[in-house]
């Protein structure tokens, strides 16, 4: 690798929900085995699967029965996502033995640039070797490391050779090496653009970075830019510490309901505990929202959003109801069943930013219902989430426990 390059590696925990459960399960490390939700929660879906599994055609996110045709022998075994978390600290530890510039791209996936680190560790494949033989060890689990000048590159290494394995990409190989892979293999060419690209005979990487810079710009605009780069290897985005990461866009949460929302009291219900989770997320994080946006889910998946403009920035759970309450009755007709219901809150502002005092200052309604939120805030840090719940949860049939 050319000594003026950054060294970046791609560390991604092998097939991390089902490897973390075989620890506590070592009967699965043998037979098909796959992480999945509750069916009798309507979360029916592979979360996860072992490497079994997927040689038995068994998919991420395809449901349980589906599954089960393919490998009528599937252990299925339940998440525990605090154990998750739990791994995903402790490997980001090891990481940061070997620099502190450790991006997280997810629970199971980091950047590292190790640039400065090679006149202590090695060059970028004796570094990756490291972390490997050091999460082996002290977690039984297995990573796969790209290695490479930018990001994106590092990340299609790490995802070529599975599991358990270093993969360089380097100036000298990464033509050779990445451009005759499928054009859905890099990054955010998704099926549009796979379609658009098809229609221009392009279906690798190369036919990709072989049309030139300007040709795509003019048929995908910036997107096109975006394309050319990462396909030449031209990807320059910075490896982000924790404390550089940049901040949320929104902030949302959603459910899908033990059974379908049918009458405008489950709807309220469901809204309601929904406005209430991310009202209280917003103040934790000392932010308002200046605009909200649903998402409905029929039974049959099909989905529609629709978003709404405040008229002041809020983070209160009665403002945050009441547009997503209105977006809901605005799009859709009472008695059409409901699986699944989101709020987020967007356009956020920090708390003191763009705020409009009210004619009457915070001595009126506003004032009151930001003291009654606070204050159940500080009960909830003291003494749990469950400490204050609406009435209306109590004895419900949705699935809903808390807010």
């Amino acid at each position: 690798m050319d000594g003026k390059d950054r060294i970046i590696l791609h560390v991604d925990m092998n097939a991390f929900f089902a490897s973390v459960e075989t620890l506590s399960h070592p009967e699965a490390a043998d037979v098909p085995m796959a992480v999945a939700g509750d069916p009798e929660n309507r979360r029916g879906i592979i979360l996860a699967k072992n490497e079994l599994a997927k040689k038995a055609g068994v998919k991420t996110a395809e449901t349980i029965w589906s599954a089960q045709q393919k490998c009528p022998g599937l252990l299925l075994l339940p998440p525990h996502m605090e154990q998750y978390v739990e791994y995903c600290e402790r490997a980001n530890a090891i990481y940061g033995r070997f620099t502190d510039m450790v991006e997280r791209a997810g629970i199971d996936e980091s950047y590292l640039d190790v640039t400065g680190s090679t006149t202590l560790f090695g060059d970028g494949a004796a570094i990756a070797d490291a972390i490997r033989s050091a999460v082996k060890t002290e977690l039984k689990l297995t990573v796969s490391v790209g290695v490479s000048f930018c990001k994106v590159f590092a990340k299609m290494g790490s995802d070529l050779r599975k599991p358990d394995f270093t993969n360089v990409i380097d100036r000298a190989n990464y033509r050779r090496t990445l451009h005759p892979l499928p054009v859905t293999d890099l990054m955010f060419v998704g099926k549009a653009t796979a379609q658009a690209l098809a229609g221009m005979h392009v279906r690798t990487i190369g036919q990709l970075a072989a049309l030139g810079e300007d040709v795509l710009a003019r048929k995908f605009g910036k997107h096109g830019h975006v394309l050319y780069r990462y396909a030449q290897g031209l990807d320059d985005e910075p490896v982000r510490r924790a404390e550089e990461a940049e901040d949320a866009k929104s902030i949302g949460n959603s459910l899908t309901f033990r059974r379908d929302l049918v009458s405008e009291a489950d709807i309220t219900l469901g809204l309601r505990t929904l406005s209430e989770s991310v009202a209280y997320r917003l103040r934790k994080h000392g932010k308002k929202c200046a605009g909200v946006q649903i998402a409905i889910k029929d039974p049959t998946f099909r989905t529609i959003d629709r978003q709404m403009s405040l008229h002041q920035p809020t983070h209160l759970t009665k403002d945050i109801f009441d547009a997503a309450h209105a977006l809901v009755m605005r799009a859709w007709r009472v008695g059409v069943p409901i699986r699944l219901l989101s709020v987020t809150a967007i356009q956020l502002l920090d708390e003191d930013e763009g705020v409009q005092m009210s004619l009457f200052g915070q001595n009126g309604s506003d004032g009151k219902q930001e003291a009654l939120e606070q204050m159940k805030d500080n009960l909830r840090r003291m003494y749990g989430k469950s400490i204050i719940l609406p009435a209306s949860t109590l004895g419900n049939d949705l699935g809903i426990k808390e807010p």
